[in-house]
């Protein structure tokens, strides 16, 4: 419950709830983390602001199932949507956990941010201050992912929340962003939307041996675990048996790095003074378990042969970020690319989270089909089955490129 606010029934559009907590499950997930590696109190409190939202979104969801099922084949059919349900807010919970790392000081080594891989984007939260060039202007006139390499990822507007703003979305004064990027393209943005410099933080070094490999697996099972989210609403639009086993098994994975993760802690705690500021990384690897344990959740009816509801379908087909498989055609002009070749995250704004790949291997031999994260290098053939996620423009546009 949130805050006291009292929550009723009344009648709501299920597949529009589930939209939603589809789509704030996962911006959860990205905030959780990016205020953690990046210690930030401000993006903290947007997680927990966020955690209170889907509070209010489960109960509804729940009430709303609760009043549809009138028998025992009612009941059967809705039981992956609760299940559905309960899965987002585990997530939500397991990032507001995350987000009270940085928030109650649950004890974290001071030195993350300076052993961040470059690869990391920096998250920044801003806000459109009224002189700002940027008010008024939509995102697509200001051409910031081109411009700048930044992407506002949610807008906060008079305590609502937009979820993965599109082209045609105008910015006003006093809108917070949450925005991800580089950081001299996030400085140039910040700039902008406030008229301020941007300070990055600067941590001190670290005193504790092989921290940046600790910050390592901590990313690594980040993007694990949100490729799992991924993946398991992938199960669950394709109802896809195969792509429900890939949840499984990197559910499996997370397990095991989070054992590994736990074992490093420890011993690193009887190499520091004080082992108790070592707390908060127990924490973090507890809780991305959970998200990995709810992504698994989410693609059990599949798993249990009991299908995919329509309106679960719709849902993830008409959240603000969409997944959709593409076959690349036999003879298409992109056959015999690399991912890096063809730019397709630039050219399309989809990204590629899974690639099928024909093959003859016998049933129960799937993984070998698929690689999981592809990178640049990946190359494209004919007959490939591409998994990928963003908008539904940019999802236009990958099929006209792969042809399909």
């Amino acid at each position: 419950m949130v805050d006291g606010e009292d929550v009723s029934y009344e009648p709501v559009s299920v597949k529009d709830v589930l939209a939603e907590m589809k789509d704030t499950a996962e911006l959860l997930i990205d905030l959780s983390y990016s205020a953690v590696l990046l210690s930030s109190d401000e993006i903290a409190e947007e997680v927990l602001a966020l955690e209170e939202r889907m509070d209010v979104l489960h109960l509804q969801a729940r009430m709303s199932l609760l009043m549809a099922a009138r028998n025992p084949e009612d009941a059967e059919a809705l039981a992956p949507v609760l299940g559905m349900v309960g899965a987002a807010e585990k997530i939500s919970d397991a990032a507001g956990d995350i987000a009270k790392v940085v928030l109650e000081d649950i004890g974290l080594p001071a030195a993350m941010r300076a052993t961040l891989p470059e690869a990391v984007e920096t998250l920044v939260r801003t806000t459109v201050s009224p002189d700002s060039a940027y008010a008024g202007e939509t995102l697509g006139g200001l051409n910031l992912e081109t411009a700048t390499g930044v992407r506002i990822i949610a807008i906060r507007r008079e305590g609502e929340w937009l979820l993965n703003p599109t082209a045609e979305t105008t910015l006003r004064t006093d809108d917070v962003l949450l925005a991800r990027g580089p950081e001299d393209g996030i400085a140039a943005m910040y700039a902008a939307t406030t008229g301020k410099e941007y300070e990055p933080p600067s941590p001190p070094e670290s005193d504790i041996d092989d921290l940046e490999r600790a910050v390592d697996s901590i990313v690594l099972m980040k993007n694990m675990s949100e490729l799992a989210v991924d993946l398991a609403y992938g199960a669950v639009l394709f109802d896809s048996e195969a792509v429900a086993e890939e949840v499984l098994e990197l559910e499996a994975e997370v397990d095991a790095l989070q054992s590994r993760f736990e074992a490093w802690t420890l011993r690193a705690a009887g190499r520091v003074e004080d082992p108790v500021r070592l707390r908060g990384l127990v924490h973090l690897a507890r809780s991305t378990e959970v998200i990995s344990d709810a992504a698994l959740e989410i693609s059990e009816g599949v798993l249990r042969g009991l299908g995919t509801h329509p309106v679960v379908a719709a849902a993830v087909e008409e959240s603000d970020e969409v997944i959709v498989r593409e076959r690349v055609a036999e003879g298409s002009t992109i056959a015999g690319s690399t991912l890096g070749d063809l730019e397709v995250k630039t050219e399309t704004g989809m990204r590629i989270i899974a690639v099928r790949r024909p093959s003859d291997q016998p049933t129960g031999k799937h993984r070998t089909d698929w690689e999981l994260s592809p990178g640049p290098e990946t190359g494209i053939e004919g007959g490939d089955v591409l998994i990928a996620k963003g908008t539904r423009g940019g999802a236009e546009r990958l099929a006209a490129l792969t042809g399909g």
